[in-house]
């Protein structure tokens, strides 16, 4: 056994407690009421890095949430790495749902339970406990590294890209890594090859200047939550596909060769069904499900509100009906230009008697994709191939990481996901959970990675 592994298995029992210690931070970046919630997660995150040994540590403002940096640069001739992952999470409701109060981390048998447990403290944190076992065991890293953790990653980090571009030197490196990922199963790696880009918008349609008695006034007035559902109904055909005109021009189409390989990872349909609870599954005809999963763009309703919502009733016509929608976008759609036509086709469909108005969100990320065959994705294939003992799915994800774009178009590189959540763990949900099987890989891993990363050449890269 390393030197470093024997440091990690023995402060075991520390590294989860300190680890409870940071999921005790309620640090939901899209509530104002958290900001200084967010801004004391960096201050911890920031505190470890220094503790850990890495230098120049620094909370860096952006304009919104801030970054915390670190570096440890004293490997000539070896590659940089930048280590991404984020400390922020998203808001907690339904707060009935949770069995255990969502900052009150609570460890039963494998499971710990906290909002940001898995997504994505838990890989976070994976990644400082590492580094912190290599300096203890070696003196020293195997090749350079420097951290990016963000605090806004939840809401899209909206200030990430002016940030990015005036911060080009500090974070310039050869590769990233980012911990915000998972794999396929407890006994199943994979590598995410990809991930689905997003836009954001708010629709609010206004009616009376005051909500309305139902009784006096309904029948006469044009009543907003009817308007608003309509609207929403019309964004879909009845073949889940979306009827946004120009929606679909720029996706890419394809090849037999990438349908293949998509075709390649078992899928199992009933557990997929079991595990999520739903009858029966259902999407875009024409598409298998990890296709719609992964390479097919979505418009998703993802909140609505207005009039009364309470227990019992109340006999209101509400002046007021709310809508959040998200679209993942696929290779080449471009964000602004997607919101622009829904916002469009929003208020074309708008009905007589109301006001429509649709906000797009700041809310953005490219579609990211990186070659199968990247020297880094090279490398932690055979990581994941030593610590399960079989070789990872190559997938794509179907959520939305903007940093990668980011990595890409200030850096100059690409970046390999190597996070350890699992399906299952209940991330944007109630009652979200990480392993802490996951926890102790995960730190292992990213050691292996480290030196794995050492032996690559610069030039390729």
């Amino acid at each position: 056994m390393s030197g470093w592994q024997r440091i990690l298995d023995a402060k075991q029992a520390e590294n989860l407690a300190e680890f409870l210690e940071l999921l005790r931070i309620p640090s939901i970046s899209s509530l104002p009421a958290h900001t200084t919630a967010v801004q004391a997660a960096a201050e911890w995150v920031a505190a470890r890095l220094a503790r850990a040994g890495l230098e120049r540590v620094e909370i860096l403002p952006t304009g919104g949430h801030p970054v915390v940096y670190g570096e440890w640069l004293h490997a000539p001739g070896k590659p940089t790495v930048l280590i991404y992952g984020h400390f922020d999470t998203q808001p907690v409701d339904p707060l009935e749902l949770w069995t255990h109060p969502p900052f009150t981390p609570v460890v039963e048998g494998d499971r710990i339970y906290a909002r940001g447990a898995s997504d994505d403290k838990g890989s976070m944190f994976a990644t400082i406990l590492a580094v912190e076992a290599l300096l203890q065991a070696e003196g020293a890293l195997p090749l350079n590294v420097k951290f990016l953790l963000e605090g806004q990653e939840e809401i899209g980090s909206p200030q990430l890209p002016a940030f990015m571009a005036a911060q080009r030197a500090r974070f310039a490196c050869d590769l990233a890594v980012s911990a915000d990922g998972g794999q396929w199963a407890e006994d199943q790696p994979e590598l995410t090859l990809g991930t689905r880009g997003l836009c954001a918008l708010q629709v609010d349609v206004t009616g009376s200047a005051a909500d309305l008695h139902s009784g006096i006034y309904g029948g006469t007035v044009q009543n907003p939550i009817h308007a608003l559902v309509a609207i929403l109904a019309e964004l879909h055909d009845e073949q889940g596909r979306i009827t946004v005109p120009g929606f679909y021009d720029q996706v890419h189409v394809l090849s037999e060769a990438e349908k293949a390989a998509i075709a390649a990872v078992p899928f199992d349909a009933e557990a997929y069904v079991r595990r999520l609870g739903v009858p029966e599954l259902f999407g875009e005809a024409g598409y298998s499900t990890l296709e719609r999963a992964w390479v097919r763009p979505t418009l998703e309703v993802n909140g609505i509100w207005g009039g009364f919502t309470d227990a019992g009733m109340k006999t209101v016509l509400p002046a007021q009906a709310h809508a959040k929608i998200t679209c993942r976008l696929v290779p080449h759609q471009e964000p602004g230009r997607i919101a622009q036509l829904v916002a469009a086709h929003v208020m074309r469909l708008a009905p007589p008697g109301v006001k429509v108005e649709v906000t797009i969100m700041q809310n953005a990320a490219l579609p990211y994709v990186v070659e199968a065959n990247h020297p880094g994705n090279v490398a932690a294939y055979a990581v994941l191939e030593e610590l399960y003992g079989k070789p990872p799915y190559l997938t794509r994800s179907g959520g939305s990481v903007p940093l990668y774009n980011l990595f890409r178009e200030h850096l100059g590189v690409s970046t390999v996901t190597f996070g350890f959540g699992l399906p299952d763990e209940n991330i944007h949900s109630p009652n979200e959970f990480w392993r802490v099987s996951s926890f102790r890989r995960a730190c292992v891993a990213y050691a292996m990675l480290l030196h794995e990363l050492a032996k690559l050449d610069v030039k390729t890269l």
